[in-house]
């Protein structure tokens, strides 16, 4: 029996492929579709059972939270980063709202993310949160600023991010071109007066 092979660690290492080919494959399907693509195709695309999801991620919130943050969590954090590193308040709220609504266009999981479509995943609930935080910080300095009209709110903020994602999620996908005209509109809509760009 020396120099035999032991079953058990080549059924890890078959475990841990397993996990990793589920991975790549939720990577793919997320980015292209969105969080709810159904599981079977997942399975399919990884070259598994849907009971080896379950068995491996607990089932769709589990897998989910291993692939969020290379699916969208970390082009999000990174926008609002990228915000809060901006000087002037006009510049964080025009860029903020422009790089949200450029990742809710080439990102379906954005949007569901943002319509808290899987309120059970804390970490979910967590980027929604930083969203909030990011959208109370960008009005309150626009205001101080004059740069937003002052009865623009973060709960506005808020509503034109979650309509867009209904929009987009459930409505007829428009051209890029007609999109990006829609998103200079609604900047133009909630400058306020004392912004130099108006």
């Amino acid at each position: 029996m020396t120099g035999a092979t032991p079953a058990r660690p080549r059924l890890r290492a078959d475990a841990r492929r397993n996990a990793e080919q589920i991975r790549r494959a939720a990577i793919g399907a997320f980015q292209g579709r969105g969080l709810s693509v159904p599981l079977e195709e997942v399975a399919r695309a990884a070259g598994v059972s849907k009971a080896t999801i379950f068995n491996r991620f607990g089932g769709r919130v589990g897998l989910i939270e291993a692939v969020i943050e290379e699916v969208v969590a970390n082009e999000l954090y990174a926008a609002i980063d990228r915000t809060r590193a901006l000087d002037g308040a006009g510049e964080r709220v025009a860029y903020y709202i422009t790089a949200i609504r450029d990742l809710q266009y080439r990102q379906p999981t954005a949007n569901d993310v943002l319509l808290q479509e899987f309120p059970h995943s804390q970490q979910l609930m967590d980027i929604c949160r930083a969203a909030g935080e990011i959208n109370g910080e960008l009005v309150a300095a626009g205001h101080a600023s004059g740069t937003l009209r002052p009865e623009f709110t973060p709960d506005d903020l808020h509503a034109l991010v979650v309509d867009n994602a209904l929009a987009l999620k459930h409505g007829a996908r428009p051209p890029r071109d007609a999109y990006d005209r829609r998103t200079a509109f609604l900047l133009d809509g909630i400058r306020g007066r004392q912004d130099p760009s108006c």
